[in-house]
């Protein structure tokens, strides 16, 4: 596992400095084929959603139910990861298209759009990593630094990474009603009820739609349908799941205290972000259905730029680490997800205490 780099001051300011260049060199460039990028994949979702829909509904057989499954979790995935958070990221706001907007868009997911804008944008992008203060550093549910407190409930971590897995969405979800802080009496139920209101809204009319209406309208076989739903569902819980714990949470990722950070330069945050996420290599197809957060990094560093950026300039941002003497966290999907399993299986057991020396 790599520490930890520190920049002296001087090649602190020339690390910042190098990084807003390469940010202002690509946000002057974006233009119509960011535009028609976005537009491409919306409708990629729209038609993919609707022939897996389709196929669910009128096809005949199991192989029809297997590629209406397919192509309904090929929309789901791409509309939370390449569509929805891009765009709640504010990547296409300059677009001034209201169906872009970052305040207003909505997404196929029982998380309330402005609960993620809050969690997401805010809470996780802001204190990248610092322990305390990123609550999306193991969702609240798993240990995952030895900064966190230990306790005999870690041992079941494993178990409630799997939970977490498969009902990803739902984890998401609830986390910014911060349910622990009302449990341990920190928070009023008047504050509890109006956090509530906005996941159970935004989570009942996702049933609806998926385990009422669409059953009811193919009445004839709604159990096809019905069980369809799900597994999409499930096929799209488990993938960003994975995908979004590799960015996070492999061997190398560092974790940084609240003092750590006092008084923190643009430099010092630019640093933190590269030292406090990584990344997967593949193919083009692979990153669009990671919604580009196979460039973990890069999206950390700029998280505002259109994601299909990322890979242009990883190499740039890559040279720029190598300079300045900074581990560049990057591997292969099997690699990065192995290294995320054992760091929960790790930290799951209470951390052993420091050999004194003679």
């Amino acid at each position: 596992m790599t520490g930890k780099t520190q920049l002296d001051a001087d090649s602190l300011s020339r690390f910042e400095a190098d990084l807003d260049a390469l940010r202002v060199e690509v946000l002057n460039d974006l233009g119509e084929r960011d535009a028609r990028h976005i537009h491409r994949m919306r409708g990629i979702v729209q038609g993919s959603a609707i022939t897996g829909r389709g196929l669910l509904m009128f096809g005949v057989g199991p192989f029809s139910w297997i590629a209406g499954v397919v192509g309904l979790a090929l929309a789901k995935i791409m509309e939370n990861m390449e569509v929805g958070h891009n765009v709640m990221h504010g990547q296409y706001d300059w677009m001034n298209d209201a169906r872009l907007n970052s305040q207003t868009y909505e997404w196929d997911i029982v998380c309330d759009g402005d609960h993620w804008r809050h969690s997401h944008n805010v809470e996780h992008h802001d204190h990248t990593n610092i322990i305390g203060k990123d609550h999306d550093f193991g969702y609240g549910m798993l240990r995952l630094s030895e900064q966190q407190r230990w306790s005999r409930s870690c041992l079941l971590q494993p178990f409630w990474y799997l939970l977490l897995a498969i009902n990803f969405q739902w984890g998401v979800a609830v986390h910014d009603i911060k349910i622990g802080r009302f449990l341990k009496g920190r928070m009023k139920m008047a504050e509890f009820r109006t956090r509530m209101r906005p996941f159970l809204r935004k989570a009942g009319l996702q049933l609806f739609k998926d385990y009422i209406l669409f059953p009811a309208l193919a009445f004839w076989q709604w159990p096809r349908v019905l069980l369809g739903n799900l597994v999409a569902n499930g096929i799209r819980n488990v993938w960003t799941n994975a995908i979004i714990f590799c960015g996070h949470f492999t061997a190398d990722v560092q974790t940084y205290s609240v003092r750590e950070v006092a008084d923190e330069t643009r430099g010092q945050w630019y640093l933190r972000q590269i030292q406090g996420s990584s990344n997967l290599e593949g193919s083009r197809l692979f990153h669009v259905l990671t919604g580009h957060l196979s460039h973990q990094i890069e999206h950390h560093l700029f998280p505002d730029m259109p994601a299909p950026r990322y890979a242009e300039i990883a190499p740039r941002v890559r040279e720029i680490c190598e300079r300045y003497g900074i581990h560049y966290n990057t591997g292969g999907f099997w690699r990065q997800y192995a290294s995320v399993l054992a760091r929960i299986f790790r930290h799951a057991l209470p951390t052993r205490p420091a050999l004194s020396q003679a």
